[in-house]
């Protein structure tokens, strides 16, 4: 009963949408005009517009594409993956490690990979989308044509949406998004399918390396994060031209804080868990990420003497945390049987500096007089080491480079260079505006004589660089323990006797997230001087290394000791 001709093509031949508006079967035009439909069964004469909202499907305007959640994710995981490549990274790890742990988590979360349910739906919930036919199959991007991958697999059925027909849109719902599925995918129900975030995009790519068993640490990853070497802060500006973000698309992807070592790390365990994952390849003494390995990387970043890995690996083989079944990652395993790698060795070298120097704010110094006293006599032609003068030169190091650190962080321009728009119209407009703001900001940068922001830095496994060919007596590596130790049945050991505990009893509290607390005030300054070091190394909180430190502790002496006694402050220097 619509005769009207189309304003497009100028046919006759309409059909309608589950929306009850009219389109065009010839070329698709739908049209604001709707179908009253009079309904005899309620009362005689009343006329009912249908108001139903079925599937939709997106105009393409503006060159624009229709585009799901998944696959920004998928664009952000392709882009940290050829950044990792870039700094050495494996070349497998993107195209069969990633990749396949990728298609494991759509499938397990139903996004891709997956029969569909029989009789169910698929629903697009964004509100800004447009209407289409009820008969018609709702287009499927390939989530995967941004990875490169094998097709052998067959037939994929994929669920693009992560909202099933179970999932109901409130009619309240304003919000739009430039994503088809960007308004849904804050609902409650995808808390159960662990739901994707940008911190889990580091989370993959960790897993990858720790998969590859790769020379790069955590703390390593997120340190060139950062440094601007693996992107992640404000990576949506690399996506295509096609996808267009906006609304709640900006709240997934737009990150305004730091990554945080503690949640990419729990999420890890979370995806392995969730991804069904077998035991990890087996980290053995040759790899890495074994502590002895690591603690010879750090001794050499904290200018400490080469003697100390001897001990370092006394305390690993003491404890039995070398051992190849204690530090491989087994999916679902207890949370006590999970190993921080990087943190475990930061945490061994500071139990073995409390073994010899005692770390109290006054047995360290004592030492330090003693070693001097014994340097006068020495004949061997190696200088002994000096606890003092260690902590003197670290002391500055460590103070420009931390001021350094958070000037940057402080400096550090959290809006994206790369202007958004989202319409042609207003494209010119927000160019022309952006290129404004850019002159005047260099104008007014030329009238105060501001510095021009230096170019980043070489990525480098090390921040703090000694060379033992330096006049000025700053690098310690070379130098010998001999001047604070004694001998005793042909093998030197530590003059001190005593030893005391961070704690003697482990926090069972679920939600303090901490095996130990730590307050700055309550322990020597000479312990958090080297906590602060380490975690500088690591970007992490003391906190977090004196949790291991206790963990270390209790297993090497079985809580024989007593604990800590309380220092006064006039120990302390």
């Amino acid at each position: 009963d619509f005769n009207e001709r189309c304003a497009q093509c100028s046919e006759v031949n309409w059909g309608l949408t589950d929306g009850g508006r009219f389109y065009c079967r010839s070329c698709h035009n739908v049209t604001e005009r709707t179908r009253e439909v009079v309904n005899t069964d309620f009362i005689s004469n009343a006329r009912i517009q249908t108001i139903s909202k079925g599937l939709r499907k997106q105009e393409k305007t503006d060159g624009e594409c229709e585009w799901y959640v998944c696959e920004g994710f998928q664009v952000v995981l392709k882009k940290q993956a050829e950044a990792l490549e870039a700094l050495g990274v494996c070349p497998q790890m993107k195209d069969e490690i990633l990749c396949n742990f990728w298609r494991r988590y759509l499938q397990k979360s139903k996004q891709a990979y997956c029969n569909r349910p029989a009789g169910e739906t698929v629903k697009a919930l964004s509100v800004c989308e447009s209407s289409t036919d009820v008969d018609s199959e709702p287009e499927r991007p390939s989530l995967l044509h941004l990875l490169s991958v094998s097709e052998s697999e067959g037939d994929l059925q994929t669920d693009c949406s992560l909202a099933s027909s179970t999932s109901k849109v409130s009619e309240s719902i304003s919000v739009c998004s430039g994503s088809v599925d960007g308004s849904s995918y804050f609902m409650k129900n995808q808390k159960e399918k662990l739901r994707m975030t940008m911190p889990m995009t580091l989370s993959f790519c960790y897993m990858a390396l720790l998969w590859l068993r790769e020379p790069m640490t955590l703390s390593d990853l997120l340190r060139f994060v950062v440094e601007g070497h693996i992107p992640y802060l404000n990576i949506f500006q690399h996506f295509p031209e096609k996808m267009k973000l906006c609304g709640l698309d900006l709240k997934i992807f737009c990150v305004e804080s730091w990554p945080v070592y503690e949640e990419v790390y729990n999420k890890m365990l979370e995806l392995a868990a969730f991804l069904d994952l077998p035991r990890f390849p087996d980290i053995t003494d040759s790899s890495f990420l074994h502590p002895d390995i690591l603690c010879m990387k750090y001794l050499m970043e904290a200018n400490l003497p080469d003697e100390l890995h001897n001990w370092t690996c006394r305390v690993v083989k003491k404890i039995g945390i070398g051992e190849v079944d204690f530090l491989t990652l087994v999916p679902g395993k207890k949370p006590t049987g999970n190993v921080k790698y990087d943190v475990l060795a930061a945490a061994v070298i500071v139990v073995v500096l409390k073994l010899l120097f005692l770390l109290d704010d006054h047995y360290e110094w004592l030492l330090s007089d003693f070693a001097e006293e014994r340097s006068k006599n020495n004949k061997e032609g190696v200088p002994y080491f000096e606890f003092k003068k260690w902590y003197k030169v670290i002391k500055c190091s460590l103070d420009v480079e931390q001021k350094k650190l958070d000037e940057e962080r402080a400096k550090y321009l959290w809006r994206c260079e790369k202007p958004l728009f989202y319409s042609a119209k207003k494209k010119s407009k927000v160019l022309k505006r952006r290129q404004m703001v850019v002159n005047l900001q260099n104008q007014f940068g030329k009238l105060s004589g501001s510095v021009r922001p230096a170019e980043k830095p070489n990525p480098s496994s090390f921040q703090l660089s000694w060379s033992e060919e330096n006049t000025d007596g700053s690098c310690f590596h070379g130098h010998s323990l001999k001047g604070i130790l004694q001998e005793k049945c042909g093998l030197l050991t530590a003059m001190n006797p005593d030893y005391w505990l961070c704690t003697i009893k482990l926090c069972t509290e679920k939600l303090c997230g901490h095996l130990a607390h730590y307050r700055e005030v309550d322990f020597p300054q000479s312990y958090h001087f080297v906590l602060r070091l380490f975690s500088f190394l690591l970007r992490i909180q003391p906190s977090c290394i004196h949790d291991e430190v206790c963990v270390i502790e209790l297993k090497l002496f079985n809580k024989k000791l007593c604990k800590k006694p309380k220092y006064n402050t006039c120990l302390r220097k």
